[in-house]
């Protein structure tokens, strides 16, 4: 018992630690190649046939850069690829959302609130929806519509606002919101993956070949580049929004889901314009403002709280939260929890300073802290992570209470 809940979590956050490493080397190496292909000199006439040139220092020692429009005369023997990044974003992120969001799917992905749902149907809707999205986006990409990039970002923009109604109609709203992170992040790997690696292995089998490559391989892997780079501030934004309740626990979530997709576009404009030298727009800071004080107006608008509605004791246990619930050691537990915990977590907490229960985690009624039981456990009878600072005063007694509690129900 006591092997399986603490290795779980830790394989958690292992695989959590990998995602965030591989998104911050597949984010940082597109940004860095974003800013450098725009504030490339192109107006410098270079013997070696390069379109643009840049001198940077870093580290200590000078850099020269150079970027061909098509490929160099021939082929480099030691070039180096871009892809993994990419790839082992998603494929970590891929597996935190089964850790998480399939194997807790009664706690973290159904919410029957919002729409009746079993397991494996919510699971069929998560897979379904994000292959649905690489097909849609890509099918749009290659047709005519597809030739005009502004035409293609607003349609993009109108698919994200649909997927986010979608989504919050369908999942929780922890869940919906890491749904359109996880489709936008899936269209961008999906980039990566399908179109812009196989254009430039079809340039590098010219080149060794002997053939002139076509200019239209590149171009067609700098739109979808262009696309990952406005999207990538939005995706970040997702995927920590299931850590705060206000942006995903309020009634309008999709549509913060859909301005936070305009602070991206807004913010990215700066960085683009200022690193082709095309001037520094500042309005686009006062227009990412405006968009932000809208989304902190729209999260109380109103939360979704049991103050607000919600009758106490209308959650129901999941069927996990009912095996805790039957253990020896609930009762006594419940009324530690009640005690220590719930004057922070609550519809209405009585805590100086707290104005909502923290994460959204509610702890009032026996079903919903029986369906906590697994937080519990590893917050305060495992750690002491909570209460903070011990603020309530929990005794060493009482977490061994909690403790023995898990171990009843798991045997």
């Amino acid at each position: 018992m006591y092997d399986f809940i603490v290795l779980g979590e830790w394989l958690e956050f292992a695989v959590r630690w990998l995602h965030v490493i591989t998104a911050i080397a597949w984010i940082g190496s597109s940004f860095y190649f974003i800013a450098l292909d725009l504030g490339l000199h192109r107006d410098r006439n270079l013997a070696s046939g390069a379109d643009g040139e840049e001198w940077q220092v870093h580290g200590g020692g000078f850099y020269h850069i150079q970027k061909y429009l098509v490929a160099p005369d021939r082929m480099p023997g030691d070039l180096v690829w871009f892809k993994w990044e990419s790839y082992m974003t998603w494929i970590s992120g891929f597996a935190l959302l089964c850790l998480v969001y399939y194997l807790g799917a009664d706690l973290y992905l159904v919410d029957p609130e919002v729409r009746e749902l079993t397991t494996w149907q919510a699971i069929g809707i998560s897979l379904g929806s994000l292959a649905f999205g690489w097909v849609a986006y890509d099918q749009i990409c290659k047709s005519r519509f597809g030739d005009d990039n502004t035409r293609l970002m607003i349609g993009l923009f109108v698919i994200l606002v649909g997927m986010a109604y979608f989504y919050t109609s369908v999942f929780s709203g922890r869940a919906a919101l890491l749904h359109l992170g996880a489709f936008t992040a899936t269209i961008m790997s999906g980039n990566v993956f399908w179109i812009i690696i196989p254009n430039q292995k079809v340039v590098v089998a010219d080149l060794i070949a002997g053939r002139t490559p076509d200019a239209k391989y590149g171009k067609i892997a700098k739109q979808r580049s262009t696309h990952n780079n406005y999207l990538t501030l939005p995706v970040i934004f997702m995927m920590l929004s299931n850590h705060y309740p206000l942006a995903f626990a309020t009634e309008w979530n999709w549509l913060i889901a859909s301005l936070v997709f305009l602070m991206g576009v807004t913010i990215r404009h700066w960085f683009n314009s200022h690193h082709a030298r095309k001037g520094n727009p500042h309005w686009t800071w006062l227009a990412t403002v405006l968009l932000f004080l809208a989304i902190a107006w729209l999260s109380t608008a109103p939360l979704y709280k049991a103050a607000e509605g919600e009758e106490q004791g209308a959650v129901e246990l999941t069927p996990e939260g009912a095996r805790y619930a039957a253990a020896d050691g609930f009762t006594e537990a419940q009324d530690i929890i009640l005690g220590r915990c719930s004057m922070c977590h609550a519809a209405e907490p009585g805590f100086e300073g707290i104005h909502w229960a923290p994460k959204g985690v509610i702890l009032e009624t026996p079903e919903q802290i029986a369906n906590e039981a697994r937080r519990i456990y590893i917050q305060s009878g495992v750690t002491h992570a909570m209460p903070p600072a011990n603020s309530s005063f929990m005794e060493p007694e009482e977490r061994q209470k909690i403790v023995a509690w898990i171990r009843a129900a798991r045997g």
